[in-house]
C-alpha cells in the first residue's frame, strides 16, 4: 500500500551567488573558470586488464555450468565496482560545485553521438578505428552525461540554474581579445592567440568563455536560456534575471 501527499514548497534561495564555466576533458576530468581543475578518476581504465582476464577466463567455461556461474558473477562484481566507484566520484564532485555556486555554465554536448562507433560498414569501413575506439572509452569513463545529469537537479534542488553554452568555438575564441581561429589551439592542452598573443591552458580558455558567454547575456538584461527539464530530459527556454552589481 503507498499514500501520496500533495505540499506547497517555497523556491529555494541558492547560499551563493557566483557563476562558474565548466570544461569537461579527458585529460582533466573538469576545468573550472576560476582556475581550479578536477582529475580523471579512470575508474574503467584502473580494472581493465583484470575485467579482461575474467572475461577470458569466463569465455572458456562450458556455458550455464557452475564454473560459468561462477566466472559470470566474478565479471558482474568487477563491473559493479567500477560504476560505484565512478557514481561515489561523480556524486562528491557535484555536490561540491553545485554547493559553492548559483550559475553553473556547461558545454551542450551531445555525448551520444561523440562515442558513437568509428568502425562504419563492409561497404563503407571507418577511419583511425582503433584511435577512436579508445576516445570513446575515455568518454563514457569519465561519465559527462551522468555528471550533468547530477548538476541539474542538484541546482534545481538548491535554487541554482546550469545553462547549456554551444560547444562551438569555445575552445578557438580568445578571452582577452575575442580573435575566433584554429590555429589559437595549438596544441589539445596549450592556447596561444595568435592575434594578440595570450596563452592559458586550452582546457582553462574553454571555460572561461563559457562563464563569459552567459555573464554577457545576463548583463544585456533578461535573457533567454536554455534550461534542461529533468523531468523529459530536454531543454526549454527559460529566462533568468540577475540583480545589478551580483555578478562575481
Amino acid at each position: 500500500m503507498s499514500i501520496q501527499t500533495e505540499r506547497e514548497v517555497e523556491q529555494a534561495v541558492h547560499p551563493a551567488t557566483s557563476i562558474v564555466g565548466i570544461d569537461v576533458g579527458i585529460t582533466r576530468f573538469a576545468t573550472l573558470s576560476d582556475g581550479s581543475h578536477i582529475e580523471p578518476l579512470n575508474t574503467f581504465r584502473k580494472h581493465q586488464q583484470r575485467l579482461a582476464r575474467y572475461q577470458r577466463a569466463m569465455s572458456r567455461k562450458t556455458k550455464f555450468s557452475s564454473n560459468w556461474k561462477k566466472a559470470k558473477a566474478r565479471v558482474q562484481k568487477i563491473h559493479a565496482r567500477i560504476a560505484n566507484v565512478r557514481r561515489d566520484f561523480l556524486h562528491k564532485t557535484t555536490t561540491a560545485i553545485s554547493k559553492n555556486h548559483a550559475i553553473v555554465c556547461i558545454e551542450d554536448l551531445q555525448v551520444r553521438n561523440m562515442s558513437k562507433s568509428a568502425a562504419g560498414s563492409s561497404d563503407s569501413p571507418g577511419r583511425n578505428v582503433k584511435a577512436k575506439s579508445g576516445l570513446n572509452k575515455s568518454i563514457l569513463d569519465q561519465g559527462w552525461a551522468e555528471f550533468r545529469r547530477q548538476l541539474e537537479y542538484k541546482q534545481i534542488w538548491l535554487g541554482g540554474d546550469i545553462l547549456a553554452v554551444p560547444a562551438r568555438n569555445t575552445s578557438r575564441t580568445c578571452p582577452s581579445c575575442g580573435h575566433v581561429s584554429a590555429d589559437n589551439r595549438q596544441t589539445q592542452a596549450k592556447f596561444a592567440c595568435v592575434d594578440c598573443g595570450y596563452e592559458n591552458n586550452a582546457d582553462l580558455v574553454g571555460a572561461i568563455n563559457l562563464k563569459n558567454a552567459v555573464k554577457r547575456r545576463i548583463v544585456a538584461g533578461q535573457q533567454r536560456f536554455r534550461r534542461p527539464d529533468t523531468s523529459k530530459r530536454q531543454l526549454q527556454v527559460f529566462t533568468h534575471a540577475v540583480p545589478d552589481g551580483s555578478l562575481p
